[in-house]
């Protein structure tokens, strides 16, 4: 009867967390028309003041050509593309220059404090003239004060057919400069390998960590897209605020909301992808690992506590066969309590990523691979006070310069 009571619970409870998160695709119904609706499509249309993209990139030469392409309409319509070459080792920085009107610039050698990725969009930030060196300036100010600025991953992909890339950015703008703050996506999951859909869980549970769908308001943001205005950023102290943080995202959303800015949160759907952990098993746990522990510590208590149930339910969902076939429970409530944990996660999976229905059969092993990174990375966090990423041992848990 417990183990009844538990998976019922834990899957009403997933449910709840998960909520209905909106998407990018959903701004297109309630966003009017811009007056030049009837534009081609191969131009992007003007977004207010306009807007300008900072691409943080380290070794990413196999990727960063598709985002590129997909911003290649963007030429010559004023809008700067800026790729920060973060130390690459790859050639990154030469596939980026190949393409017309991108600027590359190579960040600074990382200063003490500071982790790769938010010393590469402060210093993206100051090339676009946008930091410190404009208040110098009051009629530059005032001219670039209000244009857009984007935050994107360079193994991030836009677009679909109904919608170019520029299209899909300029939807983002618009809405920010209606809200204000800060908007955010988390992409669509793309996978190719089998072991890519190990990170299945890993994207369900951050959507439900961050509180997208909450009345209250979420939590966090999603790194690999932000859209925010150069005054809030600057506003808030841009990423130099959170120089010392593993989860960068995490923590710019909290200045926002401490500065009594919005912070909206959408799912990406197809208009917004990318196919993270590319290079293997190795690169998917170290990803993980940096993230996770920092990530449930910023999650609320209740919706903490709601995740740890929702999962515990799973895990009582794959005891409850065994159970079953054991006599200790009927069979038949076993493989129903199996069913009903594999048709919940089927649903989660396509709403977040390509994960394949054979994912959600075999959740027990994702569930396991889950609980083992998560392991890890408390240890990492908490014991070790340190994560590798990239090549790079980032402090974590200790005081920094």
């Amino acid at each position: 009867m417990i183990t009844i009571v538990l998976c019922v619970s834990g899957w009403l409870v997933g449910w709840v967390l998960l909520g209905r998160p909106r998407r990018v695709a959903d701004l297109r119904r309630t966003l009017p028309e811009p007056a030049d609706h009837q534009a081609p499509r191969t131009m992007t249309r003007a977004v207010g003041g306009g807007f300008d993209i900072v691409i943080p990139a380290r070794d990413e030469a196999d990727v960063i050509g598709l985002l590129l392409s997909d911003l290649a309409p963007l030429t010559g319509t004023g809008t700067r593309v800026l790729v920060v070459d973060d130390h690459s080792s790859d050639g990154t920085a030469q596939v980026a220059d190949a393409f017309d009107g991108v600027e590359v610039v190579s960040a600074p050698e990382l200063p003490a404090g500071w982790t790769g990725k938010s010393w590469a969009c402060h210093s993206g930030v100051a090339a676009l003239g946008a930091a410190e060196n404009l208040t110098t300036d009051p009629g530059l100010l005032g001219r670039t004060e209000g244009r857009g600025l984007v935050f994107l991953d360079a193994d991030v992909r836009l677009g679909t057919p109904a919608a170019t890339g520029p299209e899909v950015l300029e939807l983002l703008v618009r809405h920010q400069r209606e809200s204000g703050g800060l908007v955010s996506v988390q992409p669509w999951h793309e996978t190719v390998f089998p072991y890519e859909r190990l990170s299945a869980l890993f994207n369900v549970l951050a959507i439900m960590g961050t509180a997208m769908s909450s009345r209250r308001g979420p939590t966090g943001a999603f790194g690999p897209v932000l859209v925010t205005s150069r005054a809030e950023y600057r506003q808030v102290g841009g990423h130099e605020s959170v120089a010392g943080e593993v989860v960068e995202d995490l923590a710019i959303a909290e200045r926002y909301r401490s500065a009594s800015l919005a912070v909206e949160l959408f799912e990406g759907a197809r208009d917004i992808r990318f196919r993270m952990y590319p290079h293997g098993l190795g690169q998917l746990v170290e990803g993980w690992t940096k993230n996770f522990a920092t990530g449930a510590g910023s999650t609320r208590p209740l919706r903490l506590l709601g995740a740890v149930l929702w999962i515990a339910g799973m895990g009582s969902g794959a005891v409850a066969v065994v159970d079953g076939l054991r006599g200790e429970l009927p069979l038949w409530a076993g493989i129903a309590l199996y069913v009903a944990f594999v048709v919940q996660l089927r649903q989660m999976f396509r709403q977040v990523g390509r994960f394949g229905v054979m994912a959600a059969w075999s959740y027990p092993v994702l569930l396991a691979f889950f609980l083992t990174v998560f392991v890890r990375s408390l240890w990492s966090s908490h014991v070790r006070h340190s994560v590798r990423w990239r090549g790079r041992a980032i402090p974590v848990g200790v005081r920094r310069a």
